[in-house]
């Protein structure tokens, strides 16, 4: 009777969450509960998927004393965001098939190399936080580490409420050069820009991972990779460890300022790749930056971003609308445009 009570719980939880909070967040409210339309042949984490996901979530704060009472889905892409409460800690529960071993894709997005940077994400917000980097940091009642709890590989972080304002481009600008001058003073082994660039590259050739790809995209996407690359790559820039995604998705704005999230994607590069993916007006007062440099960059992450989206296994909400949107970016430039415009 116990066990049956029990599913009966956590069946009519997931049933709540599914209903209310699946989201994609703003600029500056990451947190905040945004309702996102299904359909165009996408999904998020399965509901039977989801519900053990915030299961494992709870056990895991259980083990550290944590009440938990409620659980609000605050995000729901490759990994599930969640809300515990009253203990306010957000778990990030990666499910168990992002980390098995990878046959037809490459292996940034699953396997042994995430699980990998999972661990890094963990160490590089740790550092962070000790230089007073602008960073949403772990939470500190729990060990710095990923925990693994029914297949599922769960991160433990510091709930911060956000502030419903726009961030001002000039200050997105500077909290960015901060947390790159944050990100200069430690010493954590990230992948190479170049890791990413070439799991991409992987992931297009393969007609298993991209079957949809029509063959004139699929040239578009190989050829402009290899292109760029070895343009950047001459270009021989003073390289750092990089946030890797610091787009407006991952700056949360609170009554503490503008803070990052989110470093699952951190690579070591030039800056200019982290400014591949703000907003221009951001990108243009960042100082010192090669802004030629930039422009290359942008086209590396539009060809990224439309490899993704064309993958077999992609379940971003935008699906192939957006796939098809990225690839026509990439024909009309260069110039490139940020992502954010497409």
């Amino acid at each position: 009777m116990r066990r049956r009570r029990k599913e009966r719980e956590l069946a009519a939880e997931t049933r709540q969450v599914s209903r209310s909070t699946r989201c994609i967040q703003p600029a500056g409210a990451r947190y905040a509960a945004v309702r996102v339309p299904r359909g165009g042949g996408h999904t998020e984490v399965q509901a039977s998927v989801a519900q053990r996901a915030v299961a494992a979530a709870r056990s895991t704060a259980s083990t550290f004393d944590l009440p938990v009472d409620a659980t609000v889905v605050l995000n729901d892409s490759n990994r599930l965001v969640v809300r515990l409460m009253p203990c306010d800690v957000v778990a990030r529960v990666t499910p168990p098939e992002a980390l098995a071993p990878v046959t037809a894709r490459a292996s940034w997005l699953s396997g042994e190399a995430y699980q990998a940077r999972l661990a890094t994400e963990v160490e590089v917000v740790k550092r962070l936080a000790e230089n007073d980097s602008p960073v949403a940091g772990l939470d500190p009642r729990v060990e710095p580490r990923v925990f693994v709890h029914d297949g599922f590989a769960i991160t433990m972080w510091t709930y911060f409420a956000p502030v419903r304002r726009m961030l001002p481009s000039a200050d997105y600008a500077q909290v960015l050069e901060c947390l790159h001058a944050g990100l200069r003073q430690i010493d954590v082994p990230t992948p190479h820009f170049m890791d990413r660039v070439a799991a991409t590259q992987q992931d297009v050739a393969s007609r298993d991972a991209t079957p949809d790809l029509a063959e004139t995209d699929r040239a578009l996407l190989a050829n402009t990779l290899r292109d760029l690359s070895e343009t950047i790559v001459n270009r021989r820039a003073a390289e750092q460890i990089l946030h890797g995604e610091p787009h407006p998705g991952n700056v949360l704005n609170t009554k503490n300022g503008p803070l990052f999230m989110d470093f699952e994607d951190s690579v070591h590069g030039p800056v200019e790749f982290d400014l591949a993916w703000v907003p221009k007006e951001v990108s243009e007062r960042y100082p010192d930056a090669d802004q030629a440099l930039v422009g290359e960059f942008r086209g590396v992450v539009l060809a990224m971003i439309a490899a993704h989206r064309w993958s077999r296994d992609d379940q971003h909400p935008s699906g192939r609308q957006s796939g098809v949107a990225f690839l026509n970016a990439l024909r009309e430039g260069p110039p490139w445009p940020p992502h954010d415009a497409v």
